[in-house]
């Protein structure tokens, strides 16, 4: 569905989430179904403020985010691969979930082709609620992906961009749920305007900040290869987390060894920190071929390494972030 005519077209791919969510009584914020509205539907709710810009509407999917999995990713990422390709295309807007968006948007920000804006938008409070905050993030996110020289895949919400490296869901109900951690934001959206406070996501930002340029090209399109290419998502590595805590045991790292695991991620405590019981089980995993990573439960902060490290940190990476980056690590590997 096309809105306006404008030679700047700008798809917007929807996905489902609280932003498409619909209650039976306005304001009821906690009530409601996920993914019941179009994102057609969501478009017409913008009217006339998105002028100057041809909306192209797309249904992928309509679910909840937390149901999110690695068949939907596979699918939306051909989706915006496709999209991206077409020379009218400034850039792409998806509508999701808050619950997982941030995964979805740092695999994303691996898998694509980073030289137009992927920007994906969501809602803490449902279309049918008093004062929804879906069409003002949805209008947000349109005037990203409009923005000449905008590139990467980023998070739009309460008016903050958000990189897909650095974006954590923090709050559990405020409709300014999201924290860039110690990056900080890319960005501002003023009134239709975008600030920009530090540079938009390049290549380098998908898994190791230090990696050259050419070499995490060189991972990017062998990833991009698999996932695109056709290997069912049924198919693809098995990556799990565990948590340190105190008391914390091997039993569940030896179940997932006994289950086939190929990857571990390790949420430690401060600075990575494990519970003796718990790193004797992830070097006996890691002795049987699991390849496992440490990152921190805790919001703010990194694991800083040692060259004395017996299990590798997550090179900044929260615990679920980590786990993609493991997940699509093994994945190249299969190209």
């Amino acid at each position: 569905m096309a809105v306006n005519s404008s030679s700047l077209k700008v798809v917007v791919l929807g996905t489902g989430g609280t932003i498409a969510g619909r209650a039976s009584r306005a304001g009821d914020n906690l009530g409601y179904t996920a993914g019941e509205v179009g994102v057609s539907q969501l478009l017409e709710s913008l009217g006339g403020f998105a002028a100057g810009v041809d909306l192209v509407a797309e249904q992928v999917a309509q679910v909840d985010s937390k149901d999110m999995g690695f068949a939907l990713w596979q699918q939306l990422a051909a989706r915006c691969d496709h999209w991206l390709a077409q020379a009218d295309v400034a850039g792409i807007v998806i509508t999701h979930g808050t619950d997982t968006l941030e995964e979805t948007a740092y695999f994303l920000q691996a898998v694509l082709n980073l030289a137009k804006p992927v920007v994906l938008t969501c809602a803490m409070r449902p279309a049918t609620a008093l004062v929804p905050d879906g069409p003002q993030n949805l209008l947000d996110a349109v005037a990203v992906a409009a923005t000449p020289g905008a590139h990467g895949v980023v998070v739009v919400c309460a008016g903050n961009i958000h990189s897909a490296r650095d974006v954590q869901k923090v709050h559990s109900y405020k409709v300014d749920a999201f924290a860039s951690g110690d990056g900080g934001l890319v960005g501002l959206v003023e009134e239709g305007r975008v600030r920009l406070l530090r540079p938009w996501p390049s290549a380098t930002d998908f898994y190791e900040e230090k990696k050259p340029l050419a070499q995490a090209l060189s991972v990017q399109a062998a990833i991009k290869s698999v996932v695109l290419g056709g290997l069912p998502a049924s198919g693809w590595p098995r990556v799990e987390i565990v948590l340190n805590y105190a008391g914390a045991s091997g039993l569940l790292v030896d179940a997932l060894v006994a289950q086939g695991v190929q990857g571990i991620v390790v949420a430690g405590t401060g600075n990575g920190t494990l519970h003796t019981d718990l790193q004797a089980a992830l070097l006996r995993a890691m002795a049987q071929g699991v390849r496992v990573l440490r990152s921190t439960r805790c919001v703010f902060g990194r694991v800083l390494g040692t060259a004395a490290d017996a299990i590798p940190d997550a090179q900044g990476l929260s615990p679920v972030k980590a786990r993609i980056a493991l997940l699509l690590a093994l994945l190249a590997l299969q190209a």
